[in-house]
């Protein structure tokens, strides 16, 4: 079975087109500039998780590589699809931040092998529950998929806000000098974008990149002890850590599984949505859901955290358009080859945060743009207006006031405290299921 038309017929402006056949070298770009706008998110998780859980710098280092190897092959999957895992979208993968703060609860309490072993079966689950995708599917109604997206996209934007201002921790936080780094990047996107012809528009995000890394150099900003004592060719290991099944930690596991279900079902219907233009089916939900648990299994045999979509991707693709499957495969090539030589990673990884600030900042706010653009195709009947506002205002306003939650046990305060992800999708599903259905308004 063909993946692609034939290679002669090859053409730059298929990059608009889901399996159109792109020239290689002219792809290049436009995959890469997916790599550099989540290489620091995809690895910023697992430095954040190590450093809690107490591991050696050689165990981190290693974990970062095995997370470009995993965030390829999930791409690649979810790119071509194996069997019925995948859905056959350009969907970037990788380290997910939804897990962060629960990971540092069940780190500090059962140490790093609980996490392994609970992704182990959490990702398992959500496997199993993709298949099952169309029969459950229906509680989350579009009302409820564009308030979940409407609020993935609000939850970035303190993320690219923090990269802007040098990335949290970072001795010059604010600084005059990552205004500046991150103003010039936002602004060269910008003009780029607007002054370019066809498609080397939508490399806007890739030019701002490669103009504020250049800057960064002479301002000397670039952080290059990555380099040092780097190896050229490294393979992740079988279980490097030995999983531990505790049943407390799978519960708490498992249930941010279930919050990042959620996430993948908004950041593929946005995606769908704002890049395609039509809704998303039930196949691509189930191949997409499945793709997410199976390979974040497979990640933690290798020792890695889960493994998800990606919102800051998402708004890429919804800014350029470009959806071409082998454009972006050509990304997760670079993954795959930043994880086998650690060397690409390195270089990839002395990208300055306020650098990638200034591009992620736009990126996130066409997320936001989309979940807009997906309630208003729901219509704006009162039943969809008091399940979009109030699950908004209780997710996005209760999760401002932490100690709100503070009633909770420990377990359900990591998961609900600081994820009004997770708020949201459980406001609005409730909302969806106790309101009745209106008969004479819009369609939902």
């Amino acid at each position: 079975m063909k993946l692609f038309k034939n290679s002669s017929n090859a053409d730059i402006n298929n990059i608009y087109s889901l399996n159109g056949r792109v020239p290689f070298l002219k792809s290049i770009p436009f995959g890469l500039q997916h790599v550099l706008a989540m290489f620091v998110a995809n690895i910023a998780p697992i430095m954040i998780v190590a450093g809690t859980c107490g591991l050696s710098p050689q165990d981190t280092a290693s974990l970062i590589q095995t997370a470009m190897i995993m965030a390829g092959i999930g791409t690649m999957i979810q790119l071509f699809a194996v069997w019925k895992i995948g859905a056959r979208l350009p969907i970037v993968m990788g380290i997910s931040f939804t897990f962060v703060s629960v990971f540092g609860y069940v780190g500090t309490n059962w140490g790093y092998g609980a996490i392994i072993g609970g992704v182990i079966v959490g990702g398992i689950l959500e496997g199993l529950l993709g298949f099952f995708a169309k029969y459950w599917r229906k509680i989350i109604s579009p009302i409820v998929a564009a308030s979940v997206v409407t609020a993935i996209g609000f939850s970035l934007l303190s993320v690219g806000a923090n990269s802007f201002a040098g990335g949290v921790g970072s001795a010059d936080f604010g600084s005059w000098q990552n205004w500046m780094l991150g103003g010039i990047t936002l602004i060269c996107c910008i003009l780029f974008n607007i002054f370019a012809k066809g498609p080397l528009k939508q490399l806007s995000v890739l030019f701002g990149l490669v103009v504020g890394y250049i800057v960064a150099l002479c301002m000397g900003m670039v952080d290059f002890s990555a380099l040092e004592g780097v190896k050229i060719i490294s393979l992740p290991k079988i279980m490097p850590f030995k999983p531990v099944f505790n049943a407390n930690a799978i519960f708490a596991i498992t249930m941010i599984f279930l919050v990042s279900a959620t996430e993948t079902i908004g950041d593929t219907s946005a995606m769908t949505s704002s890049a395609l233009g039509r809704d998303v089916t039930d196949k691509e939900i189930s191949g997409s859901l499945a793709c997410d648990g199976f390979v974040s299994s497979l990640s933690a045999v290798f020792g890695c955290l889960p493994i998800t979509s990606f919102s800051q991707n998402v708004g890429l693709l919804a800014m350029t358009k470009v959806v071409n499957r082998f454009t972006i495969a050509t990304g997760a090539g670079v993954m795959l080859l930043a994880g086998v030589f650690p060397a690409v990673g390195a270089v990839l990884a002395t990208l300055p945060e306020a650098v990638l600030g200034g591009c992620t900042i736009m990126m996130f706010g066409n997320i936001v743009v989309s979940g807009l653009q997906m309630l208003a195709n729901c219509g704006f009947t009162q039943r969809n207006i008091t399940i979009a506002s109030l699950s908004l205002a209780i997710g996005l306003g209760f999760t401002q006031v932490p100690a709100i939650f503070n009633l909770l046990p420990d377990v359900l305060y990591t998961v609900f405290a600081e994820n009004c992800v997770a708020v949201v999708f459980v406001v609005a599903i409730i909302l969806n299921l106790i309101m009745p259905k209106e008969n004479n308004g819009a369609a939902e």
